[in-house]
């Protein structure tokens, strides 16, 4: 398994340097998030878990409108 964690990633390509030297708007929802979510789990990027998230979801506004068991499914988000 790979290492895919964004501190390996070039500092140009990282979400939050991103949204630092470019703004928000050069920043894709799954960055956004990744932002948010600060990691990820083991062999999983922050940018990754979002990716998921928002896959099943579809959009933020979906997201505030569920109930948080449904976050459960998510490996790292769960009560435990």
């Amino acid at each position: 398994m790979t290492n895919n964690s964004i501190c390996n990633w070039p500092k140009d390509d990282r979400p939050r340097e991103k949204l630092l030297q470019k703004g928000e708007k050069h920043l894709s929802n799954s960055e956004l998030l990744a932002i948010l979510l600060r990691t990820g789990t083991k062999g999983h990027s922050a940018v990754d878990l979002s990716r998921q998230i928002l896959d099943h979801f579809g959009s933020f506004r979906a997201m505030a409108h569920t109930d948080k068991r449904e976050w459960s499914q998510f490996k790292g988000l769960g009560d435990g």
